[in-house]
């Protein structure tokens, strides 16, 4: 069965310790409901640099990446059925949802 990275952009901080509790309690509830098929639960990530070929920008482009997670899927359908139920989504968040491809 692939594996789908889920790239997550967006969505914001929680200004408080009680929604910073209540957004790992969503997280979690997620990750539970997705069992078996959570391969990596990931990491939310630091600010972004762009490196082009003449210059590295670190303003994180134009839709910075805020963090990943790995699950398994049987297809693209179902790997973006999975990331309809992402907690972020709810904050004004994305989720990319792309194939890894084994080499």
């Amino acid at each position: 069965m692939p594996n789908f990275i889920f790239a997550y952009h967006g969505g914001k901080m929680p200004e408080t310790e009680e929604e910073g509790a209540a957004a790992m309690a969503a997280w979690e509830a997620w990750f539970t409901e997705m069992g078996e098929a959570v391969a990596d639960p990931g990491n939310p990530v630091g600010m972004s640099m762009t490196v082009s070929s003449g210059s590295v920008a670190d303003n994180g482009g134009a839709n910075p990446l805020s963090g990943y997670t790995i699950v398994t899927a049987d297809s693209p359908e179902a790997a973006c059925e999975m990331a309809r139920g992402c907690p972020m989504l709810k904050d004004g968040g994305t989720v990319e949802v792309a194939p890894i491809i084994e080499m």
